[in-house]
């Protein structure tokens, strides 16, 4: 059983803007490619059914993942039919994408609350596959029905409409922005994200590295904020109250949620925002992070404005940085990306 909802797939879909689709044989390849575009913050993966037996490797790869990395949202591409459909959704599959548009398919994934996202070529086949209740079309081939202005095209009288291009996606700057700037949810990238040299040389930090590059292209083609905001709060004990005296009032008072860490007790609810509460160094003023979308870029910024930074932590699935120098008021602040 899918282990997201498909509201949560939808809105990490939209979300990130960028889903890899591949295919390997090998299962322990696949683990590999998986982990290296999930280091990269892609956490939405498509493995395609390309292969003899492609289920086998899938069941192992969805089992190992969910250990692994639980956060990866896994999903299975190159689906034509309901039977095929059925067995991946019940080997634990979130999300079901077709090269074509098959209507039992739609049914069955609308039976089991699994989104379905197919392939459609024309007007005409993306208000049909929206009638059977798809949320996102597939724009497949992409490059070869027009590219960016066949999208253009279609959201002229169809502002309503998700689409989602595959083939002809580069890990380009040019074509990604290409793409968003015609209006595009999101973009499904394969062989020119995850190459076959990447895979031939094991080099699987060359692969986080472009994947992460494309999602700063595709925030920077979108528009979003360097800065996104707040991500949390710190606050040191004092001579009146220990950590977990202050963590206790704020329990007690507001009924939040408390998750404590080796140096640290995180505050929060079920809405955004959290507060962080040390366990040492009494007294110290407080330090404020900052929730960046593209680490690398925030780093080149604030080295361009003269801001002096601390050695980075980086850490799978987050990154963070201290500038070397408080605010006015005398508190530190901190970048945090999380992945």
């Amino acid at each position: 059983m899918a282990r997201f909802t498909r509201l949560q797939v939808w809105n990490a879909m939209e979300s990130l803007g960028l889903i890899p689709l591949f295919y390997h044989a090998d299962a322990e390849t696949a683990k590999k490619v998986v982990a290296a575009v999930s280091a990269g913050g892609a956490k939405v993966i498509e493995f395609t059914n390309r292969g003899d037996r492609a289920f086998e490797v899938f069941r192992e790869l969805i089992v190992s993942v969910e250990k692994s990395d639980p956060a990866v949202i896994l999903g299975v591409g190159s689906v034509l039919d309901q039977a095929t459909a059925a067995l991946y959704i019940n080997l634990g599959a979130n999300f079901i994408v077709g090269s074509v548009t098959n209507p039992e398919v739609a049914r069955l994934c609308n039976r089991r609350k699994i989104p379905y996202i197919p392939g459609c070529g024309t007007s005409s086949e993306i208000s049909a596959a929206e009638e059977l209740g798809v949320e996102i079309c597939k724009v497949f081939p992409g490059a070869q029905l027009g590219g960016p202005e066949f999208v253009k095209a279609v959201k002229g009288p169809c502002p309503w409409s998700k689409l989602m291009p595959t083939g002809g996606v580069e890990a380009k700057w040019e074509n990604i922005k290409a793409w968003f700037d015609a209006g595009v949810t999101c973009i499904g990238m394969g062989s020119d994200l995850v190459r076959k040299e990447f895979i031939a040389n094991a080099d699987w930090d060359g692969l986080t590295v472009l994947t992460a590059d494309c999602l700063a292209m595709v925030r920077r083609a979108r528009g979003k904020a360097l800065y996104s905001g707040v991500e949390h709060i710190g606050v040191y004990p004092t001579v009146t109250a220990n950590g977990e005296e202050i963590v206790a009032w704020y329990r007690a008072v507001f009924g939040f949620k408390v998750k404590e860490g080796t140096s640290s007790f995180f505050i929060s609810s079920d809405s955004p925002g959290r507060m962080e509460v040390m366990k040492g160094e009494v007294g110290r003023q407080a330090h404020i992070a900052i929730l960046v979308t593209d680490f690398e870029a925030a780093i080149e910024d604030l080295k361009a404005k003269g801001i002096e930074l601390l050695e980075p932590t980086i850490k799978p699935g987050s990154k963070a940085v201290y500038l070397k120098n408080p605010d006015p008021a005398g508190n530190t602040v901190h970048l945090l990306w999380v992945g």
